[in-house]
Parts: structure tokens; sequence; C-alpha cells
């Protein structure tokens, strides 16, 4: 089911540019091996964006951030498959764990709860 276009208000904010696949939010935390590493964490940021697109993902955000997570992502993916399918991938290396989240644009999460009995 294709995206709605986001209305001209203050949601457009968080759908625009959205395209017509899956929204997935990714969390990310460093292992040891990560920390060990992390003057290199710029550079795996810059692979796993590359592997997620060649994996026919879109991009939105990739941050390094402070708190419970080292990094966090937002894109969109063709399926749950390839998202984690992607997860696998980024975890098998041993520099993060990984907790891939489904989001939904305000438009599709009242499609959501428009479907509640």
């Amino acid at each position: 089911m294709p995206r709605p276009k986001a209305p001209h208000d203050h949601m457009a904010v968080h759908t625009k540019g959205v395209r017509d696949m899956p929204m997935y939010v990714g969390l990310y935390t460093m292992t040891e091996k990560g920390a060990g590493d992390i003057k290199k964490a710029p550079e795996r940021m810059r692979e796993a964006i590359k592997a997620w697109e060649a994996m026919g993902g879109t991009t939105r955000v990739v941050v390094a951030t402070i708190g419970k997570y080292d990094y966090v992502s937002v894109g969109e993916a063709p399926s749950d498959e390839v998202a984690a399918a992607f997860a696998a991938a980024l975890t098998s290396q041993g520099f993060v764990t990984t907790e891939t989240l489904r989001g939904f644009t305000p438009e599709e999460f009242a499609g959501v709860l428009a479907k509640l009995p």
C-alpha cells in the first residue's frame, strides 16, 4: 500500500521524503570489540550505509548518540526479511549489537488504529 503524501502542516517533517517501503529504526550498541576500535567507527558507519543501500534500503539518518545506544538509524527497506538480514550481517562483524524496530508514519499509524474493533 503506498504511503499517503504528508499534509502541509506540522506533521510533514515526520514523513518528508519517505518512500513506499516499510520504515525501520535501528538501535545499535557497541561491543567491547567496537569500543576497542572506536576510531574506525565513522568509517564503519559509512560502510553500513552502503551495505543497507546495496540491499535495497534507503537511509534517512544515521547518527552517533550519547546514552543507552551508541548509534541510531532511520531508513526504509523492501521487507522485514531485508531488515533482518542486514541486522544479522552487521551483528556478525562483532562491532555492535542491534535492535530493529518497525516504524510507522502518523498516517500509517492512524491506519493501524482504524483496524481496531
